[in-house]
């Protein structure tokens, strides 16, 4: 089962996920060999193999989940349907729905080989080589923006129109539900929020959670191989989405790895306006007025702080996927903070 995965060292899959595999996915030769995968504080993900043959599960966690969330179901739809357009994600391979094979419901994508890169300010690489990553990453998230998603059959992904409005409640709701401690920045910010939202809207699949340790670059090469981690996706506004990836130039250590603070120039980083201007240019908008820039960018903040919130609250039930769950819920506050002091600089 799940519950005992999260913590047991690598084995096999058991009869049940071996039968799956060999029904659903094919070419998959004697027992499963299952291993836990470093990452994912939501779904647990794990590298399954046999033989010569990897895909990786993505599953839901155990225990009472919050309402929409862990949604792998959607995680499995949205990469099916991205398949062969210009977001490079991985090949969506089977989807689970029955818990007595695994312990909860689960899907199976092929494993991607390639980098996965933690750090934003790229260690250990030359000027070029980090100014070509990030224009990648800036080409993968703005290509994403682009897609026609009523063609890839996702009209129905989510609601279009009123995003932020909805985008605002739902994190508000998904806070309280998992709150913790009280929060005053957080009190505030909800206050605040609803008051202060842009008036332009338009309608893209957004990611929700883009990031760059959430993308596979190819093991040389500063190109992007596979997109991860969907479970936030949704039909919504793609510079919310942009904002919550942006939100890098606005943090660091230790409410998160960042890179406020770091001498970009010289690293070969563009700086935040460049890299604004960069995606600009690739999805066709003019310009973004400040004050709408800085909104999206506190309401990403509050979000992420909704969802280290999230994060505590499974730490407390004793659930949760990553063993620094409660480290990680900690962050909560100087983020929710920072927000705070940035809504009250918006003019």
């Amino acid at each position: 089962m799940i519950s005992e995965a999260l913590h047991r060292p690598a084995g096999h899959a058991g009869s049940a996920l071996d039968a799956f595999l060999r029904r659903h996915v094919g070419h998959f030769a004697g027992d499963a060999y299952v291993e836990r995968l470093n990452g994912g504080q939501s779904n647990p993900t794990f590298l399954v193999t046999t033989g010569s043959r990897r895909c990786v599960l993505r599953a839901k966690p155990p225990g009472h989940l919050l309402p929409s969330a862990h949604a792998i179901e959607r995680e499995y739809r949205v990469i099916a349907a991205l398949a062969g357009s210009d977001v490079p994600v991985p090949r969506a391979l089977a989807l689970c729905e029955d818990p007595s094979v695994f312990g909860t419901p689960f899907y199976l994508m092929e494993y991607v080989e390639g980098r996965i890169l933690r750090d934003p300010a790229l260690p250990g690489m030359a000027p070029a080589e980090r100014a070509a990553m990030y224009d990648e990453l800036n080409r993968v998230i703005a290509a994403l923006h682009r897609v026609d998603y009523a063609a890839l059959g996702l009209g129905d992904y989510g609601k279009a129109g009123n995003y932020m409005e909805r985008q605002v409640a739902r994190w508000t709701r998904q806070y309280r539900a998992a709150e913790t401690e009280t929060i005053d920045a957080v009190d505030r910010l909800i206050a605040w929020l609803p008051e202060h939202i842009p008036a332009q809207d338009e309608t893209r699949i957004v990611h929700g959670d883009f990031r760059i340790d959430n993308v596979v670059f190819h093991p040389t090469e500063p190109r992007i191989l596979a997109v991860l981690d969907w479970e936030l996706s949704t039909l919504g506004h793609p510079l919310a989405d942009f904002a919550y990836h942006c939100m890098a130039w606005r943090m660091a250590p230790p409410v998160a790895r960042g890179l406020a603070g770091q001498p970009l120039a010289a690293l070969g980083i563009p700086d935040e306006a460049a890299y604004l201007d960069a995606y600009c240019r690739r999805t066709g908008r003019g310009s973004v007025a400040r004050a709408e820039w800085e909104f999206y960018l506190v309401f990403n903040m509050f979000r992420l702080a909704g969802i280290l919130q999230g994060i505590a609250h499974r730490a407390v039930q004793g659930n949760a996927a990553a063993a620094d769950a409660v480290a990680t819920g900690r962050r909560a506050r100087p983020l929710a903070e920072q927000a705070w002091r940035m809504a009250q600089a918006i003019k």
